[in-house]
């Protein structure tokens, strides 16, 4: 007999499992060590024990889904960081099951809004998540460079860019501008190895970048007042200098100025891209 349950109360070792082989046929290789899965996904990803729920058949995992909670662009914000099924149990109903507890702990937290990312050559997710209401808003694109000797290192004179603490990037007060989840604030907090470097001019910080030791960007800035003067550019030769890479990349949704610029930089664009979707709750 199936039954769900809340993870708070499963030996966790079975919600891995349910993870590991929901996801076995994935179009994305899942293949993560029991330790990194519950680094990342109950860390930087924002999910928690509570507000996931697991299906089992007698004691046999076959469902999973996770979910966390936070405030996010505003609005008290129930994200799906994933849903699986077993293989041998699809199409019998349990993710719409699994589901339903995910809205429910939404409605039961007070969440103003649902929010997922789903990979966009996956159309029997997105078709499932579209009947649940969820609608697609913004389209998050992925991008890689490996030719970094193009990059160089050339700022206005009087511009100086050194390492800084992510206290100095919060103080920007950043806003008016959509950041995907694993991009924000909350995420780069928890997610640890990361690096942070500012641009001076006339002792204004105008300019920032985040970025892990592997060369993944999580965020980089220029204030208005000061774009296409080298400074973006200048912030990710800094980065590549003192991180010794030799590659980086970053993910963003819908924004032109940023699209302009790293193709500028000679980003390539990877085939994988997502959608993020939301569904509003009353």
């Amino acid at each position: 007999m199936i039954r769900y349950y809340n993870c708070k109360d499963i030996d966790p070792n079975k919600i891995y499992e349910a993870f590991s082989v929901g996801f076995s046929d994935y179009i994305v290789k899942m293949e993560i060590s029991k330790e990194d899965f519950f680094k990342l996904f109950f860390g930087p990803e924002g999910n928690d024990i509570k507000y996931s729920f697991i299906a089992l058949d007698e004691d046999k995992p076959i469902g999973l889904i996770l979910g966390g909670i936070k405030d996010y662009e505003g609005l008290k914000t129930i994200r799906c960081g994933a849903l699986c099924v077993h293989p041998d149990y699809r199409g019998k109903g349990i993710s719409h099951e699994l589901f339903k507890l995910h809205k429910e702990a939404g409605i039961n937290n007070n969440c103003k809004q649902m929010f997922l990312e789903v990979i966009g050559e996956n159309h029997r997710a997105i078709n499932f998540y579209e009947n649940k209401g969820y609608e697609k808003v913004y389209e998050l694109k992925y991008y890689t460079c490996k030719s970094l000797e193009k990059i160089g290192y050339k700022t206005n004179n009087g511009i100086t860019i050194n390492e800084i603490g992510m206290d100095n990037i919060l103080d920007l007060g950043i806003r008016n501008v959509h950041i995907n989840w694993q991009n924000d604030f909350d995420y780069m907090k928890k997610y640890g190895d990361v690096k942070y470097y500012g641009a001076y001019g006339n002792h204004k910080l105008i300019g920032a970048i985040s970025i892990n030791m592997n060369g993944r960007i999580l965020l980089i800035w220029v204030d208005e007042e000061y774009r296409h003067r080298g400074i973006g550019k200048g912030l990710l030769s800094k980065a590549i200098k003192d991180l010794k890479l030799d590659r980086m990349s970053i993910a963003f949704p819908n924004n032109a100025s940023l699209h302009g610029f790293v193709k500028k930089m000679d980003f390539q664009k990877e085939k994988l891209f997502q959608y993020e979707m939301y569904l509003t709750l009353d």
